[in-house]
């Protein structure tokens, strides 16, 4: 078994990718705040399905749940987020903005925490791979 085929690196390089394209819709929300009639997106958080764990509590091999055929696939690239339509709960400026600076900005700093956390957790677990089969 490859290293890229472990579920849970499986599930954190998918984590790492939602983060990016995360990014990627935040920033540009925030680009496009004072663009007449633009409505903020975000991104739905990917749910991860512990399928196949057993009673002694050993991690199952990780599945993503699909409820669309436009949600993550279960391997390989050109993977796309599905998006919540937008709807902050902010109220709308005249022009037809619903932008609030200071929520995305929020959700870009936590956004950007969170990926450290899956980069370094991902990081580390490669580690341990390398101690337990004596590369280090």
């Amino acid at each position: 078994m490859a290293i890229n085929d472990l579920p849970i690196l499986s599930a954190l390089r998918t984590k790492m990718q939602w983060h990016q394209e995360r990014q990627r819709v935040l920033a540009e929300n925030i680009s496009n705040a004072n663009t007449p009639n633009f409505r903020p997106n975000d991104l739905i958080d990917p749910k991860f399905d512990a399928r196949g764990a057993n009673a002694g509590g050993a991690m199952g091999s990780l599945a993503v749940i699909r409820t669309s055929a436009t949600h993550i696939g279960g391997s390989g690239g050109g993977q796309s987020f599905r998006g919540d339509g937008g709807k902050s709960g902010f109220l709308t400026k005249p022009a037809g903005n619903a932008v609030n600076l200071e929520d995305q900005m929020l959700k870009v700093s936590a956004n950007q925490m969170d990926y450290a956390a899956a980069t370094s957790l991902y990081s580390r677990s490669l580690g341990l791979l390398k101690t337990a089969i004596g590369k280090r």
